[in-house]
């Protein structure tokens, strides 16, 4: 009789894998959420900090931004750059850029450029004219130096709708 009930419960589990009950966040078959705009959130490191004396660590950082739409285009209203302490920077925007669907732009730090300092962010501004896929924003930093390498990504995260 356990053996049976066993049986039946992994019966009902596949029943309930195979029509979908159990797919979730992250699943090719999600629900995407349609926006016409937000404002991304993206932390970006000049530096990092290596050794017991906190020896920092130069890098090169990428800001990119995708358009995820496979069709309709986005338009980036700015690309504000500020520092550790939350002073601004610079727009890297001077007047709307449409970006077509499909399509990607980067913005480049580059190490030697240390005024974000290692707690620099970026603020992105997007919008669209219809409800669409929302972009992905992520930052990229890398570095090779002193027969040292290192990369990682940081990725932006939705402040406002």
């Amino acid at each position: 009789m356990r053996c049976e009930q066993k049986t039946r419960l992994t019966v009902f589990m596949l029943i309930l894998l195979m029509t979908g009950i159990f797919l979730g966040h992250g699943s090719a078959f999600s629900t995407v959420n349609l926006l016409m705009g937000q404002s991304v959130y993206v932390p970006v490191y000049s530096h990092i900090y290596h050794g017991d004396k906190e020896t920092p660590f130069d890098l090169t950082a990428t800001l990119s931004i995708r358009n995820t739409d496979p069709k309709q285009e986005i338009f980036l209203t700015s690309v504000e750059y500020f520092d550790s302490n939350g002073n601004f920077l610079k727009n890297y925007v001077e007047k709307t850029i449409k970006l077509k669907n499909l399509a990607s732009i980067r913005y480049i730090i580059k190490s030697k450029d240390k005024s974000g300092g290692s707690g620099a962010k970026f603020i992105v501004r997007w919008e669209s004219k219809e409800p669409v896929n929302p972009p992905l924003v992520e930052a990229i930093m890398i570095s090779t130096s002193s027969q040292q390498g290192i990369s990682f990504t940081s990725r932006g995260q939705a402040i406002k709708e």
